[in-house]
């Protein structure tokens, strides 16, 4: 009965020990708590200076920028091509940048979680045996113990008590490492989206200048054709010949050129897909097959700063900082450990699990910084240091985003001004062409007239082609410069990185 009631008063002792040990939410937290940064004070991303002497554009090639709003869906569907919409979603599933980012969030998420189970107590069970001889002194002149082995079992559990909250700034600090890891996923998304959407407008556009050229080309030929006739007749001399010949092979040199573009973009993408250049052939695309976008939504510079990726991502890596501060803070105040076990002890292993034999302890530590040299306080300071210039990135990366949103909103303006005037200036090529192949088919102007012209017409089909596609080209970097919208944008459902 005795011995029951001290194996009773022990059992309530370790419960006890284990209640100490449960986690104590304690309002004293060290370090400065994190406050999202304010952007730059900003109403708009230009000044919007007005060009008073440009020519008028025409509505057609014009686009509307709706300020205030955000993209609601995928945002290549805006230039509504289904080819190009099955390349981004192929893109997505297999591009081996965005397969390894999505493993790195996996890791700093996991990380994460990891770093929350040290706000709890830890349980563990240990067993051993060994072999062990006491010095006479031990036990002084009460006895002398011979060697023995002992056998132990039991179960061991420990606590660290978090009153100045160095334990959670490291949860909070890796929660936010994962964040700015979720981030640079999504700048990733969008960057490969933004690439494949390039890629294949570039494509288009490689394929509309060599359609071009070989238009110029048929026209050189039959220009030739034509001159050879007449000198065949006598009309003309021989150097108008030569100068034919001449406009014909300087020609040709823009083609090798431009096919090596247009192979180049097509390597690009296949390797964007997650194919080989060898095995994948892209779809030829035209210019024809995607629609401009006429309505550009555009985010105040205060929502861009609150939704674009990279300032997302900046943003964690300053709250990650800013929680090291605390970390480093905590590290200069004591820190208590309750630690306790129980379990059956004994000489002989049959005996091991006899109610008798039970043992139990429970500890607790104190540990405090006296002197180390400084060093705590110098990785204090560091830790301030490194906030700062966190600070001073995160203000930097918003106003060159702001830059970039400003620099392609006036792109646009310009390449519908380019645009309209290639119009024109193709219109007025061509009209001039017409012209002066007729004067030279009944002999009001020689040959270097048409050659001229048709200079004049080679440029102007170009320069049109290249506008287009920088209009193009263009909407989409402004797309991608306002953040897009990807599966991890703020606003959108929250997704496992495995999701995509």
């Amino acid at each position: 009965m005795i011995e029951n009631g001290v194996y009773r008063r022990r059992q309530s002792a370790v419960a006890i020990a284990l209640a100490l040990m449960a986690p104590v939410e304690i309002s004293c937290t060290v370090g400065p708590d994190f406050a999202r940064p304010e952007p730059p004070a900003a109403s708009g991303y230009r000044s919007d200076p007005k060009d008073v002497d440009a020519e008028p554009v025409p509505d057609a090639l014009t686009q509307h920028i709706v300020i205030g709003q955000t993209f609601d869906s995928d945002w290549w569907m805006l230039f509504k091509c289904a080819a190009l919409n099955v390349l981004v979603l192929q893109a997505i599933e297999g591009n081996r940048t965005l397969d390894a980012t999505r493993a790195t969030l996996a890791r700093a998420q996991e990380l994460a979680a990891a770093s929350e189970g040290a706000r709890y107590p830890q349980l563990g069970v240990t067993a051993g045996t060994g072999r062990q001889k006491y010095g006479e002194q031990f036990l002084g002149s009460f006895a002398t113990i011979p060697p023995f082995t002992y056998y132990s079992l039991g179960a061991v559990v420990s606590y660290t008590f978090d009153f100045s909250g160095g334990v959670r700034r490291s949860v909070e600090q890796q929660g936010a490492l994962a964040e700015s890891v979720r981030q640079e996923l999504a700048a990733a998304y969008l960057t490969l989206t933004g690439a494949v959407v390039t890629q294949v407008l570039a494509i288009a556009a490689y394929r509309e200048e060599i359609g071009a050229v070989e238009r110029i080309l048929a026209q050189d030929r039959e220009n030739l054709q034509l001159v050879q006739t007449a000198y065949e007749a006598g009309s003309v001399a021989r150097a108008d010949v030569v100068s034919a010949e001449s406009q014909l092979a300087n020609d040709r040199t823009y083609l090798p050129p431009l096919r090596q573009d247009l192979n180049t973009a097509r390597h690009a993408l296949a390797v964007l897909l997650g194919k080989p250049p060898g095995n994948y052939a892209p779809p030829d695309f035209d210019l024809s097959q995607f629609t401009l976008p006429r309505e550009l939504p555009v985010s105040l510079p205060s929502d861009l700063a609150r939704r674009r990726p990279d300032i997302l991502a900046a943003e964690a890596q300053l709250h990650a900082a800013t929680a090291a501060i605390g970390v480093a803070t905590a590290n200069l105040y004591p820190r208590i450990t309750l630690s306790a076990t129980a379990g059956p002890q004994s000489t002989d292993l049959n005996q091991l699990f006899d109610s008798s034999k039970n043992a139990w302890s429970a500890i607790a530590a104190l540990t405090a910084p006296v002197f180390d040299g400084g060093t705590l306080r110098a990785q204090r300071r560091a830790a301030i240091d490194a906030m700062r210039s966190r600070a001073a990135t995160y203000q930097e990366v918003v106003l060159e985003a702001f830059g970039q949103v400003a620099d392609r909103l006036d792109a646009l303006d310009h390449d519908a001004e380019q645009r309209a005037a290639q119009t024109r200036a193709l219109e007025a090529a061509e009209s001039n062409l017409s012209f002066a192949r007729a004067g030279f088919s009944v002999g009001n102007s020689g040959v270097l007239a048409v050659l001229d012209a048709e200079r004049q017409s080679q440029q102007a089909r170009v320069g049109y082609a290249r506008a287009e596609s920088r209009q193009y080209q263009d909407t989409v970097l402004l797309i991608l410069a306002l953040g897009g919208n990807t599966p991890y944008s703020p606003d959108a459902p929250a997704q496992s990185p495995h999701a995509f």
